[in-house]
């Protein structure tokens, strides 16, 4: 049995299926995210619950270049500003301004990089998307869903640039942090924080 496949993501994918689980890009967002820069800490990884005091990103948005390399998370709580810079970079470009995006995807994404014992800079091919752009996708690709969690702020189209695709989406999945997809043709993964699949 093959660990990944050709067919969509049921949340990002070409299926028009609501996400189950998480939050939509309309209901409780806004209160989730409130909480979580209030100092919850939601991703219960193995990974990254080993006594780590704090949590650091390297994200590089392909298009514009721009980056964040940092500590996001420290003293059991989220740091704010960190969190504004991270949505700076993961936006939608077509968007006048930033979205919040949902600190559990920069969870997932730490704790990736972490299992894959890697250091080098997440190379982010799309983060948010608003519904005009994803709607546009859609239009283009079947691939592209009206429910993708990318309007939501809670994925990410990346890649770690000194491993193999497939070796992180492997390893990904085994962690079960969330959504995990691999496009192999185009190089990148997609990574989410809402509910555990893949393909």
């Amino acid at each position: 049995m093959r660990l990944f496949h050709d067919a969509a993501c049921p949340c990002c994918g070409s299926e028009q299926v609501a996400p189950r689980g998480g939050f939509g890009a309309t209901t409780g967002r806004r209160g989730f995210l409130a909480a979580a820069v209030g100092g919850a800490a939601l991703v219960t990884s193995p990974v990254l619950a080993q006594g780590t005091a704090t949590r650091s990103l390297r994200v590089r948005r392909q298009v514009t270049n721009e980056g964040f390399d940092g500590v996001y998370w420290r003293n059991g709580r989220y740091d704010r500003d960190a969190l504004r810079q991270l949505d700076i970079v993961f936006r939608d470009l077509s968007a006048a301004e930033p979205t919040p995006m949902d600190p559990r995807l920069f969870d997932v994404m730490a704790a990736v990089a972490q299992a894959v014992d890697s250091s080098e800079t997440w190379e982010v091919v799309s983060g948010y998307r608003t519904p005009e752009t994803n709607a546009a996708r859609s239009r283009q690709s079947r691939r592209v869903s009206t429910v993708s969690l990318h309007m939501s702020g809670m994925a990410a189209d990346c890649r770690l640039p000194d491993r193999s695709s497939l070796e992180v989406a492997r390893r990904a999945a085994d962690l079960q942090l969330g959504g995990v997809g691999l496009y192999r043709r185009s190089g990148f993964m997609h990574l989410d924080c809402g509910p555990v699949r893949r393909w």
